[in-house]
């Protein structure tokens, strides 16, 4: 639909207004295909543990919002209104990705294959390849420079002006999208195992950029995309003040999509099961070290037999300290080792 012939815009065109993505249709059916197959799969394989339901409704939700992103009303405006724009971008790079990354395709996958696929799958996951595009500071470099390489340099332009261009840049978005979430809100067998704290702190990083780039186009004192004007409908803002609204909805939409899931990543913190409270190789770390400390005397205040009051007894594995789980053997042990110091300082 020619940008003059769109009506103008209003809550009831938006979610109206529908345009055919012949590429994106094509992906979102062979996705949810796929993936509804794994989960009957799975089901008929094993019975007793089927597919959890949230977990298929969630990826099935995330491939929703990428047709809502390109084929509704949000869609059809996308070049003609910049607001609208960063509306779509939101959908694409911080909404979809989560959603899918919740829905753990891969691990269906490792659950519903038999082997060869089985086995490539785990060696594909396991590879250095998918390694590195994992790795969280090349994941958080990528969403970033995404993020500022599309909304403050000319690329926008390009993108204003040709559609194939456009079309990769959702591409993009959805791509850099699921690689920066996938080791913060997803589960997958991937090489990295991210701390609850860690997880935290990445999410809370890219907080600024969304701020940083919203008050740049906020701050705009012309219009920084010629292509902008080009064929705009009487009914449209300015150039320059949709550029203004389009920052303001990159700052705000930005900055509370990623509180929420920096509340989703702490409840699901506060409801973490594992000996090492999510905490990963810090708190084994810890452990490890505290064990080392209280070895030699675990609980009763004495020494083992032949053992330097003054020298830590090396640490020894967790299995042959299950008792230090417990909070009140930590904390008998932890009161042994501070009166065995006293000792040693009164001597």
């Amino acid at each position: 639909m020619g940008t003059q012939a769109l009506p103008p815009v209003s809550v009831l065109e938006l979610a109206g207004l529908w345009q055919f993505a012949p590429v994106v249709t094509a992906f979102v059916v062979l996705a949810a295909g796929l993936y509804l197959w794994g989960v009957l799969r799975v089901r008929r394989r094993h019975p007793a543990r089927p597919w959890p339901w949230y977990r298929t409704a969630l990826f099935l939700a995330g491939l929703a919002v990428i047709v809502i992103a390109t084929e509704s009303g949000v869609g059809s405006y996308d070049d003609v209104l910049f607001w609208d724009h960063m509306i779509q971008h939101l959908l694409l790079l911080m909404v979809a990705p989560p959603l899918l990354v919740v829905g753990q395709p891969a691990t269906l996958l490792l659950h519903a294959s038999r082997n060869p696929v089985h086995t490539w799958t785990k060696k594909l996951l396991r590879s250095h390849a998918v390694t590195w595009i994992t790795w969280p500071p090349f994941s958080v470099a990528l969403y970033i420079g995404v993020i500022v390489g599309t909304h403050l340099t000319s690329f926008m332009n390009l993108v204003l002006a040709n559609e194939t261009v456009h079309n990769a840049e959702h591409a993009l978005f959805l791509v850099a999208g699921y690689l920066y979430f996938l080791p913060l809100v997803g589960r997958e067998p991937i090489r990295w195992k991210v701390s609850y704290p860690s997880r935290i702190f990445l999410l809370f990083i890219a907080m600024p950029v969304d701020a940083f780039t919203g008050l740049v186009l906020g701050s705009e004192g012309s219009n920084p995309f010629p292509n902008l004007a080009k064929g705009r409908p009487s009914w449209a803002p300015s150039p320059l003040n949709d550029v203004h609204i389009g920052g303001a909805v990159m700052w705000v939409g930005g900055a509370g999509l990623m509180f929420v899931l920096l509340l989703t990543v702490f409840f699901a913190w506060t409801r973490e099961t594992r000996s090492d409270g999510g905490l990963g190789w810090l708190e084994v770390a810890r452990r490890t070290n505290f064990a080392a400390q209280v070895g030699a005397n675990p609980v009763g205040g004495r020494p083992e037999a032949g053992a330097d009051p003054g020298v830590p007894a090396p640490a020894t594995p967790a299995s042959a300290n299950e008792s230090l789980d417990d909070d009140d053997e930590h904390l008998a042990a932890y009161n042994a080792y501070l009166a065995r110091l006293n000792q040693q300082q009164d001597h």
